[in-house]
């Protein structure tokens, strides 16, 4: 069977992603103060206006304005920005169901975890080259002259039985000054960004044909001039590339305590182990919660008929080396510590930095 999976990453300077940023780190500054902070703290962005709005019950004293102007600076805006900001605590009814003996969920949420045997990250091909490129791409435009933090990569896959086989489409979009020249643009691209990435993966084909650089020709004006931005647009390029299932919910302003957060990483720590144990070539895990419940209210195993071992040999395993209690999801993952703007771009999945990325012994 021959198909073809794309997927797509965007960089920092990306208006929704720059809010994800901005919205992290938030979470992180409570987090550094006090670990049990409740936060939902999001923002927008259009123009040079930012929007600051959420709920936080924190013992913290975080100063939203500097955090964000300090990340707007080191995103690459030169002008100044108004901010409006409007936060009120947690809802108290939400709290109380929440903040118990044990910890329990924050709302009720469907996620999905998802890993595959095609890449050394567990991770389908598609979308770990477009956030290879964006990587890529951020480190080259900081040591460049005339590219901007905006910037946009998509990946077409072409698969036969399953395996990866070409690169039949690649699509990079970066933003950059009047002063230089497509020309210039699309051979520097080429040469300090795509091939490097391109080279690591010798095994798969590529028509330099197939690679678009620019193709709307002039990109100058970028971020929040050129488009308008907020919290959790982007959970496609956050998770699997459009590849497997997403949740109903956003990750980043969150803290633990909400599921579509910690119950999506947990989801794929239990899919990566699968498969890293040789138990199938890919994997979803399925959770669904209720607010004010410790446990899901359901957890779902699919291996698409890749297994190599029985499911009840797999649905055993799991039972046996993980546990879905909120509190416990936590304390396994340690997801009280400030780890979360680092999270905001280049996926949440896939790198090895992460509790939730690693195999159990």
């Amino acid at each position: 069977m021959i198909k073809v999976l794309t997927s797509e990453s965007v960089n920092i300077g990306h208006p929704d992603k720059t809010c994800d940023y901005i919205a992290d780190a938030f979470l992180d500054e409570a987090l550094k103060q006090d670990k049990d902070s409740q936060m939902a703290v999001e923002c927008a962005i259009k123009n040079d206006k930012l929007f600051i709005y959420g709920e936080a019950t924190t013992k913290a004293k975080i100063d939203y304005e500097n955090i964000a102007k300090e990340i707007l600076k080191e995103i690459g805006y030169k002008n100044e920005f108004t901010i409006i900001k409007e936060i009120s605590e947690q809802s108290i009814d939400i709290n109380k169901a929440v903040v118990k003996k044990e910890l329990c969920a924050n709302d009720q949420g469907i996620v999905f975890g998802y890993a595959t045997d095609e890449t050394k990250e567990y991770m389908p091909l598609s979308i770990m080259l477009a956030h290879k490129l964006m990587r890529a791409y951020e480190k080259f435009r900081k040591k460049s002259t005339g590219f901007y933090a905006d910037a946009k990569s998509q990946v077409s896959i072409l698969y036969e039985d399953d395996v990866p086989k070409e690169v039949v489409s690649l699509v990079m979009s970066v933003s950059h000054s009047e002063d230089l020249k497509l020309t210039t643009i699309r051979e520097q691209i080429l040469k300090n960004v795509i091939m490097p990435v391109l080279s690591e993966y010798n095994n798969i084909k590529i028509d330099l044909d197939s690679i678009l650089i620019n193709p709307s020709e002039k990109f100058t004006i970028w971020g929040s001039f050129g488009d308008s931005g907020c919290v959790g647009r982007k959970i496609i390029v956050d998770s699997y590339g459009g590849v497997a299932r997403v949740g109903g919910g956003c990750f980043s302003s969150k803290n633990a305590t909400k599921v579509d957060r910690s119950g999506a990483y947990y989801a794929r720590y239990v899919a990566k182990n699968i498969v890293a144990k040789g138990y199938a070539k890919k994997c979803e895990v399925g959770l669904s919660f209720a607010i004010g419940k410790e446990e899901p209210t359901s957890v779902t195993i699919d291996c698409f008929g890749t297994n190599s071992v029985p499911i009840e040999k797999i649905e055993s395993y799991v039972k046996d080396n993980f546990s879905f209690k909120l509190g416990d999801i936590i304390n396994e993952l340690d997801l009280l510590k400030p780890i979360y703007k680092q999270t905001a771009c280049y996926g949440h999945f896939g790198r090895d930095e992460f509790s939730w990325e690693k195999i159990k012994p």
